[in-house]
């Protein structure tokens, strides 16, 4: 596991060589930096598949609403009698029809051209096989890739990096965008976490930059690394010098792509610049919180919360497919939420904690589409009134890693667990 050390850690420079040498990373201090600077973390490595980009949909997203079954009729309808999503009339307020059976949110439509395009795959009644329907606890399992086991110290990213066949020697091989390391990224290998390139040339402050520069400086001789930690400190400096030079020149996302005014927007925006830059990144993570909709949901409203999240998800999507181009030939978008809601709406016109959700699978190496293993909203095929999950969400990443990231090591990944591929994406 990547570790920070804090002012309240204390380790000699002797222990701390041993201890990088058990995990092969080292974190900076915050008594060095100031609180807002991103955590680092470093470790030596090149990748021949695509770059994973990783979107958590915090809060328990309702599938149902976001890609309706409107062919169910009134086995859907019935139960929402306020937030369901009206079936396909040709009018702005009705789904986007995907099949004939399944249709999106119209607050989707910049991801329908994607998916036209067949540059989306949509999974629907996809989970965990945990029944838990705990935030806390569903999102730590998923993202431990573990989940019925929460014993597992590591994230199911940290164990492919610790895994891949390959090297890398950039410290951005894997980011996450925000202030806290996702679980998912836990591992052996770094991860990097950081709210803004900007941040590491401190908003133009040359004299805290000059002032923890001249503080590492008489810590550690970089100049000529001779141990481990030294090699890390030299790490350190030039990565911190990269970060500068590209926060200098102000960033034009390409093909006119608008992202949104948004954490969710920024992240996506600094994620496609990374990559464009040719830095080495492997895996991106970012999240979008706010689908814990318990109370005025809302269906096609413009305003309606529903529609805002929906909004902000498919219009920052839109912009990372356009913005990237043809880079997207290389890049693999996967979405997941830590559960669905139930099927009935509640009587503050919300929904609760359920369990099937859907996902979405973008880029240059999908087989757009449908996919799901419906098991249809009738009472007796619910799980205690929630939409079943049929597809294990492992069964989706594992796909997108063996066959478009180019890591077979899955009995790693995924410990004591088979994947079952749905033949969503080409082989590399």
């Amino acid at each position: 596991m990547a570790t920070i050390l804090t002012p309240k850690t204390v380790i000699s420079r002797r222990n701390a060589v041993k201890q990088m040498g058990r995990i092969g990373a080292v974190g900076l201090s915050k008594a060095l930096f100031p609180g807002w600077m991103p955590r680092l973390a470093f470790r030596k490595a090149g990748a021949p598949g695509d770059v994973l980009v990783a979107i958590f949909l915090r809060g328990g997203m309702d599938g149902l609403s976001v890609i309706v079954p409107y062919a169910e009729g009134a086995t859907y309808y019935d139960r929402r009698p306020t937030i369901g999503i009206h079936e396909p009339n040709g009018s702005d307020s009705a789904v986007l029809d995907l099949d004939g059976y399944f249709g999106m949110h119209p607050s989707l439509r910049p991801l329908k051209d994607i998916y036209d395009a067949g540059s989306l795959a949509v999974i629907h009644a996809v989970g965990s096989p945990n029944p838990t329907r705990s935030h806390f606890d569903a999102m730590e399992l998923i993202e431990r890739g573990t989940p019925m086991d929460k014993s597992t110290p590591n994230g199911w990213i940290g164990r492919h990096l610790e895994s891949a066949a390959w090297q890398n020697d950039s410290p951005f091989r894997a980011i996450g965008m925000g202030s806290m390391l996702p679980t998912s990224l836990r591992g052996a290998n770094s991860a990097l976490a950081m709210q803004s390139i900007a941040d590491f040339h401190l908003n133009g402050r040359e004299d805290q930059l000059r002032q923890i520069t001249d503080t590492l400086s008489k810590l550690y001789t970089v100049e000529a690394p001779t141990d481990m930690l030294t090699t890390q400190a030299a790490d350190v400096f030039s990565t911190m010098s990269l970060l500068q030079t590209m926060s200098a020149v102000e960033y034009t996302p390409e093909n006119g792509a608008e992202y949104p005014d948004s954490d969710f927007g920024m992240g996506l925006k600094q994620i496609a610049q990374l990559i464009k830059a040719g830095v080495g990144l492997e895996v991106g993570c970012v999240d979008l919180g706010g689908w814990d909709m318990h109370d005025n949901q809302g269906g096609v409203e413009e305003y309606s919360w529903m529609s805002r999240q929906l909004t902000e998800l498919s219009s920052g999507l839109a912009a990372f497919y356009a913005d990237l181009g043809e880079w997207m030939s290389n890049v693999s978008v996967v979405t997941m939420s830590e559960f669905g809601r139930r099927v009935e709406e509640n009587a503050s016109h919300g929904t609760d904690h359920g369990r099937a959700s859907c996902m979405f699978v973008m880029g240059g190496g999908i087989k757009g589409g449908m996919y799901a293993k419906w098991p249809g909203l009738t009472s007796d095929a619910l799980d205690d009134g929630d939409l079943a999950v049929t597809t294990d969400y492992r069964d989706v990443i594992a796909e997108v890693l063996a066959n478009r990231v180019l890591n077979p090591a899955l009995d790693q990944v995924f410990p004591n667990y088979t994947p079952n591929f749905l033949g969503l994406v080409k082989a590399r």
